[in-house]
């Protein structure tokens, strides 16, 4: 995959973990694949509980190409899905150069791995290796209250170069659907990694964003 300069584009390493709100990731995995970003996926046996529980999606035999039909993609897509017990696969090198990677949900408990610099999976070790290379890695917790612990670890997480946010949607754009609410969302995602996106009004902005593109679900 090629860019504007015909240089090949880094991928983009996207992971979702086994917090509510898998529809943040999906939508985000949705945007970037028909945009032929190359997105190298990390996903959790939680997260996959959570999509069945939240979205009636079942991912069993062929993980890949069931998340493909549901999000009406086609096979032809620059995605690699990487089990998490394959701590050969090319993103827990440092070696590997990558655009970046997001975390999205992040759970709790993925969320106190990765502050106490545990590699218990491939989310962990993949996430370990972007705060080492000092590349952008984004955590994005959906979760209310936060504990005394919670707090400490997005501390630790910041300090440690790391982006820390909440999936907290604004209301200045005037959402009118749910849909509106998880596109602000993954658009605030996006821009922090430079990828140009129109998913929702911005501030100042005159009018509401036209995207063509299906939506996760329809």
């Amino acid at each position: 995959m090629e860019n504007e300069n015909g240089k090949s584009k880094l991928p983009f390493v996207v992971a979702i973990t086994g917090a509510s709100g898998a529809i943040y990731g999906l939508r985000l995995l949705q945007f970037l694949l028909s945009s032929g970003q190359p997105v190298d996926l990390l996903l959790s046996k939680a997260a996959q509980r959570v999509m069945k529980e939240e979205h009636d999606l079942i991912l069993e035999g062929d993980v890949e190409s069931l998340l493909l039909s549901y999000l009406k993609l086609p096979k032809a897509v620059p995605l690699k899905l990487h089990p998490l017990n394959d701590y050969g696969a090319s993103v827990a090198s440092g070696s590997y150069r990558t655009r970046g990677m997001v975390v999205l949900p992040c759970s709790l408990g993925t969320l106190g791995a990765l502050a106490a610099g545990l590699t218990e999976n491939l989310i962990h070790r993949a996430a370990a290796v972007t705060l080492k290379e000092r590349r952008k890695l984004m955590i994005v917790v959906r979760e209310m209250p936060f504990g005394h612990i919670q707090l400490k670890n997005m501390l630790a997480l910041s300090e440690a170069g790391a982006i820390v946010s909440c999936a907290s949607p604004g209301f200045y754009h005037r959402p009118e659907t749910v849909q509106d609410q998880v596109d602000f969302v993954v658009g605030r995602v996006l821009d922090q990694f430079d990828f140009d996106n129109q998913l929702f009004k911005r501030w100042k902005e005159d009018s509401r964003p036209i995207v063509q593109e299906k939506k996760v679900g329809q």
